[in-house]
């Protein structure tokens, strides 16, 4: 559990700390984002810093082997009774999904930024770039196995274990080939899913903190009710379960950094490069942790996004009448907010602090129990008492109104 933690921790303070240098050195280059024409609400976005995907997946990648390595430090010194746990070939496996995909959608960022277009790659480039990269992860965990001699994957289809319909059931030469080509349904689906709800400041971020906390609690569970750690006829036999908790929780902690920057309005967009990877890494806990059906529920978001697009063009097809204003589904409430006159601008401005207000209120939830939890030596952590901040007099206001604020926040009067 202190691995876990610490992973998400370290991916956090990364990507809090790395972000605004980060917005800087593209606000230099400027590498800017490019907006489609007919969405005119959101000519606001353009120009503004995009590719930051990239600092999501170092700080993924940071979290994840600095944990290993710091623990290990840790350990060896006697400073943490622990005993530090090695790389898995699952939690590997998950990384490479996510730095492949990530390659591929900053090829797509990069494209739009020197053509100066909202388009980058081509569909069939950037469909021939997941296929690459599924192709050498689903091999690589159908065939290889780690040092309990375990595979990473299975041949079975999976909801919140390995169900009875197996893909082997035609011989293990076309169990491979099948599961390839179901590999790349989900790490396809997942990534395009993730990539098209990407279009409101901190909506896919958001949504994908929850989704890898989900699949850290799930990991934490299988690995908790194990056939190595509890055997029994409903244990859970996947490989490195303990690994997959610690890589989920580095990549949900480089979410969580990063959406203090991408909270509305944000000051810069992760763009392709981090849609597409975070889409291919929940696809791959999902296979690795024989729960592929399951992200169907976690990812709900995603799902109907996506099938509002879907069903925007079939009823445009078919019919020459579109069902929603305009797909993906959230720009059609968005745009139905600015018709009806609900969009105040004030709204807009403070909805930064809102959010941010709100993240840190969850974080401080998060970590209370800890710093409640009893001490090395006997005694609990204390916080430091929080003082009622001062009120700050500004020039015209009136004096009943400055004493009345005194009175609420506690502060005696002057």
């Amino acid at each position: 559990m202190v691995d876990v933690l610490l992973a998400g921790g370290i991916s956090m303070a990364m990507a809090l700390l790395c972000t605004k240098p980060f917005i800087a050195f593209l606000v230099r280059r400027r590498y800017g984002q490019f907006i489609r024409d007919d969405l005119v609400h959101h000519h606001v976005k353009r120009g503004k810093p995009t590719m930051g995907g990239v600092v999501i997946i170092a700080a993924a990648l940071v979290g994840y082997f600095g944990s290993h390595a710091l623990l290990r430090v840790l350990g060896g010194t006697g400073v943490l009774q622990v005993v530090p746990s090695s790389i898995s070939l699952s939690a590997v496996l998950v990384l490479f999904l996510l730095t492949g995909l990530g390659i591929v959608g900053f090829l797509d960022d990069f494209t739009k930024i020197r053509k100066e277009r909202s388009l980058g790659l081509t569909s069939k480039q950037k469909l021939l770039g997941q296929t690459l990269v599924t192709v050498v992860f689903a091999l690589a965990a159908l065939l290889m196995t780690d040092s309990r001699g375990m595979r990473p994957a299975s041949t079975a289809i999976s909801f919140v274990r390995d169900t009875r319909l197996d893909l082997a059931f035609a011989g293990p030469v076309l169990a491979v080939i099948l599961f390839i080509a179901w590999s790349n349904v989900l790490i396809a689906g997942a990534s395009n899913g993730v990539n098209i709800t990407d279009g409101l400041d901190g909506l896919a971020t958001g949504a994908s903190v929850m989704v890898f906390g989900a699949y850290t609690m799930i990991s934490l569970w299988q690995f908790n009710q194990g056939c190595q750690v509890l055997p029994g006829p409903k244990c859970y036999d996947v490989p490195a379960a303990l690994d997959l908790a610690v890589v989920s929780c580095a990549i949900a902690g480089a979410c969580f950094g990063f959406l203090w920057w991408n909270a509305s309005p944000a000051e810069i967009i992760m763009g392709d490069t981090g849609s597409l990877s975070l889409g291919a890494a929940l696809a791959g806990m999902a296979i690795l942790t024989h729960t592929q059906l399951l992200l169907v529920v976690l990812g709900g978001l995603f799902v109907i996004v996506t099938a509002s697009v879907i069903i925007q063009v079939i009823s445009f097809k078919t019919t020459g009448r579109r069902v929603f204003r305009i797909a993906p589904l959230h720009h059609h409430f968005r745009d139905g907010r600015v018709v009806r006159g609900h969009h105040r601008r004030p709204l807009l401005d403070h909805r930064r602090h809102l959010q941010r207000g709100r993240t840190g209120a969850l974080l401080r939830r998060v970590a209370r129990p800890a710093l409640t939890a009893e001490a090395p030596h006997g005694r609990a952590w204390r916080s430091s008492t929080i003082r009622p901040p001062a009120v700050r007099s500004q020039t015209g206001t009136h004096p009943h109104l400055r004493r009345t604020l005194r009175c609420r926040t506690g502060l005696p009067e002057r």
